[in-house]
């Protein structure tokens, strides 16, 4: 049944949040005193696509669970019901709480693991024993006894870090003969199309994750890389969708829908039926290259209009794109493109310059203060105190997004610290 974008909130307004929390009664936990036999309603699927060289078609949008899930059970639960059965998770998400909540799920109804795909990344190791060791765990917190995409290596920085050394690639290996994990593969969010090209050469690369989005698509090398990959049948993941920027508010200034340039993107898609954040995920899925869209949905209200992005069927014209291109070039100012080799080309004593706007984009936009400072603090004390006293124009003046890299430093500082 073909349900369009209208059809499909129109048939979850008129429920309401009755028929949400009707919804989540039916799969409660065996345990608990209202839990039923009732089969939950059948809801419409999002469409699924081929994971490269896997084989395996997972859906176009996927759930990720960068918060704590522990308190988050309906949401999980409700994702299976349209279908959105990859999530994504990571070691140090929610200091733990992303995967045990996971685990939380998966005990009180053991039998949806089969029906699950589930990611999960070695977040912060430094060797292939910390690897194993972050495997071992996140197995235990997701009462799971194996992972189906593993990412060894959790926002890969440079190339180097797959080709110096033989003994990553026979972990992988041996992890799947023993059943552990199904795929293997990485993250990526800064130099991503260095990243992307160095891994198309590689022959046990299966899945990458890496930040892509309207913005980001304008990048001719990436788009390479990005096809490069697809040929060699490397499947890819598309996250940071919705290209939220570091910048919120900085210099007494706010940024957001008081701009006409921003009434004027959001105006254009509404009149096509769609949301501003609805279109940005389309037009993730208007390129077939990438598998899922993945994306953090920490309500039903967020899951429910993505999955109606994803079910609609209309895809972006060239004028919506247009759209989107002149507006990601009038706002480049506002979002770090991950190109983090300028900035240390520029400032070879400061390595962190990227990260740091990273981190504010998690504070400033996605809502995840505390991870945002753990970040920050994580950063060596010398390099976090000295901050304020680098001279940032030689950055700024290379930066192609033309970043107001001093001023994001500052604002760093001042929320981060």
């Amino acid at each position: 049944m073909d349900y369009d974008r209208r059809c499909f909130l129109k048939r979850v307004g008129a429920a309401g949040l009755g028929y949400v929390f009707a919804s989540a009664k039916t799969m409660a936990e065996p345990n608990e005193p209202n839990a039923t036999k009732r089969e939950p309603t059948k809801l419409p699927q999002v469409p699924r696509r081929k994971l490269g060289k896997t084989g395996i078609e997972v859906p176009c949008l996927s759930f990720g669970g960068m918060f704590d899930l522990m308190n988050s059970q309906v949401v999980l639960r409700k994702t299976l019901q349209w279908g959105v059965n990859y999530w994504d998770t990571a070691s140090a998400y929610a200091g733990g709480n992303s995967e045990l909540g996971i685990g939380k799920c998966l005990k009180a109804n053991p039998k949806k693991r089969k029906d699950l795909f589930i990611a999960t990344k070695a977040s912060y190791a430094k060797s292939v024993k910390e690897v194993d060791d972050l495997l071992r765990a996140s197995l235990k917190r997701m009462n799971t006894d194996y992972i189906d995409l593993f990412y060894g290596i959790h926002g890969m920085g440079y190339p180097s870090q797959l080709k110096l050394t033989d003994e990553l690639k026979q972990w992988a290996e041996n992890a799947k003969e023993k059943k552990l994990i199904r795929f293997f593969g990485f993250s990526t969010h800064r130099n991503m199309a260095e990243q992307l090209m160095s891994a198309s050469e590689l022959d046990w690369i299966d899945v990458i994750m890496t930040s892509y989005n309207f913005r980001l698509m304008q990048d001719p090398q990436l788009q390479k890389a990005v096809e490069k990959c697809h040929k060699a049948g490397i499947g890819l993941i598309a996250m940071k969708v919705q290209a939220k920027g570091a910048t919120a508010k900085w210099a007494g200034q706010s940024v957001g829908l008081e701009t006409e340039k921003d009434k004027k993107l959001v105006e254009h898609f509404l009149q096509r039926g769609f949301t501003e954040g609805q279109a940005k995920i389309k037009a993730v899925l208007n390129d077939e290259r990438f598998s899922s869209a993945c994306v953090t949905m920490e309500n039903i209200t967020v899951l429910t209009s993505n999955v109606a992005s994803a079910l609609d069927k209309t895809k972006l014209t060239q004028a919506d794109m247009d759209v989107f291109g002149e507006y990601a070039k009038a706002t480049c100012s506002g979002y770090c493109a991950g190109c983090a080799e300028i900035c240390e080309s520029a400032l070879p004593d400061m390595p962190y310059t990227s990260d740091i706007m990273r981190y504010l984009m998690y504070y400033n936009n996605y809502g995840q203060q505390e991870t945002a400072r753990e970040l920050f603090a994580s950063i060596p004390a010398d390099v976090r105190n000295k901050l304020l006293s680098i001279d940032y124009s030689s950055a700024e003046a290379r930066c192609p997004q033309h970043m107001p890299i001093s001023k994001l430093m500052a604002e760093a500082v001042r929320r981060l610290a």
